[in-house]
């Protein structure tokens, strides 16, 4: 199983971003931030039939989608503020229910992650 996070890099306060990952099918798929000295916090996640969740510190500023043609994930980041500096995971589970995977962590898989950094 691999998960292969790409297109991180640092911007500048306000700019954006597109985060990509490499994905296979599961049931819940979303995008994990870790920061240096915080708690790991789920941002973005996406089901199978395409609903998506987002956590409160990123709506209405990222937007987590799927391309099917590719088997790709992707993140779009707006908006970018310096509190938006992580390192983003890329992060799979075989659990149906997305809210859930996204609110208690409950992931199978990780990718290496991809670092942005705000600035």
């Amino acid at each position: 199983v691999q998960l292969v996070e790409s297109g991180g890099g640092s911007v500048q306060v306000g700019g954006s971003l597109r985060l990509s990952c490499a994905v296979s099918a599961y049931s819940c798929l979303a995008w994990v931030r870790q920061a240096p000295g915080k708690e790991r916090e789920g941002v973005a996640a996406y089901t199978r039939s395409g609903d998506t969740y987002y956590s409160d510190s990123v709506k209405g500023r990222f937007t987590i989608s799927q391309d099917n043609a590719s088997n790709t994930l992707h993140l779009q980041m707006n908006s970018l503020q310096p509190d938006d500096t992580a390192m983003y995971h890329c992060a799979a589970s075989k659990i149906d229910d997305c809210y859930a995977v996204l609110t208690y962590d409950l992931y199978n898989y990780w990718g290496q992650g991809t670092q942005v950094t705000v600035s």
